[in-house]
């Protein structure tokens, strides 16, 4: 009789809607490159079931997961650590699970930064820089874009109290040379941004950004967290404004999903030929 194979280590990413989700593809991807013996599923949850399916994830062994839309504030709530990242975030995209606990990490802004400046060449230093969103993903990202000590950065959402909320919390640590500030999606104005990321919900559906044209430049880069849809109506709105470079959230998704693996397995993959693989052209 042979002996039982060991059970390898599981991990999951939760969300709502998550058929869409390439995660299991990516990790699938890190294991086979850096040799590792893992299984990686996704798990589609409610806001009412979220704690019990993260607990019974825990409870069948599992060892981490990752957390998109909508339940990155939910996962941070339910922690019972939080690091520096999730901290600044007030949310959570990677659960761990260690010594009984559940530990909240935050990796989406790490992985946006790493997208646009390593692999899209486009460097943040002093440039004026326009969020579109207030949601778990854009939270995550603020405090990575400040470190790189843009010349400002304002955050619009359609509620612009939430917006100004951020930036208040940002307040004390915000750069002497960044000027932060937050508004409503139609108090924005037409003077153009060098970048403008949407990471607002509009483009799951079809719903174009309610923004000025005026306020992309044709210089500058339009950055779409959502990802695999190709020209998403957000992308389209700049290209017409004359925007050329545009892209994406894979290399997003891929780069925070390595973050998210060396934490898990103490190796980081490398990454660009797992985003060449699932980048969609934005036509």
């Amino acid at each position: 009789m042979e002996p039982a194979r060991p059970v390898c280590d599981s991990y999951a990413v939760i969300g709502n809607p998550i058929g869409h989700s390439r995660s299991p593809i990516i990790h699938a991807s890190f294991a086979t490159q850096t040799g590792q013996d893992i299984e990686y599923t996704a798990i589609e949850s409610t806001p009412e079931r979220f704690a019990d399916d993260v607990r019974a994830f825990r409870a069948r062994g599992g060892r981490g997961m990752n957390v998109t839309t909508p339940f990155k504030l939910l996962a941070f709530e339910l922690a019972d650590t939080r690091s520096e990242r999730a901290l600044q975030a007030g949310a959570a995209n990677t659960l761990c699970f260690e010594q009984g606990r559940i530990i909240a990490e935050n990796f989406d802004g790490v992985g946006l930064v790493t997208d646009i400046q390593r692999n899209l060449g486009f460097s943040l230093a002093g440039r004026r820089i326009l969020m579109l969103g207030a949601g778990g993903a854009v939270r995550g990202a603020l405090m990575p874009i400040l470190a790189e000590s843009p010349a400002e950065l304002v955050i619009a959402n359609r509620h612009a109290e939430r917006a100004t909320a951020l930036t208040a919390a940002l307040g004390p640590l915000t750069a002497a040379q960044t000027a932060v500030r937050g508004c409503s999606l139609d108090g924005i104005g037409s003077l153009p941004y060098d970048l403008v990321i949407n990471g607002t919900s509009a483009s799951l559906g079809s719903e174009l950004p309610a923004i000025d044209p005026g306020a992309f430049s044709a210089t500058g880069m339009a950055y779409e967290m959502v990802y695999g849809r190709g020209l998403t109506p957000f992308l389209k709105l700049a290209q017409r404004a004359g925007v050329t470079r545009l892209a994406d959230g894979i290399g997003m998704l891929v780069e925070q999903a390595a973050e998210a693996f060396l934490r898990w397995r103490g190796v980081r993959p490398a990454t660009r030929a797992v985003i060449a693989q699932l980048t969609v052209p934005l036509v």
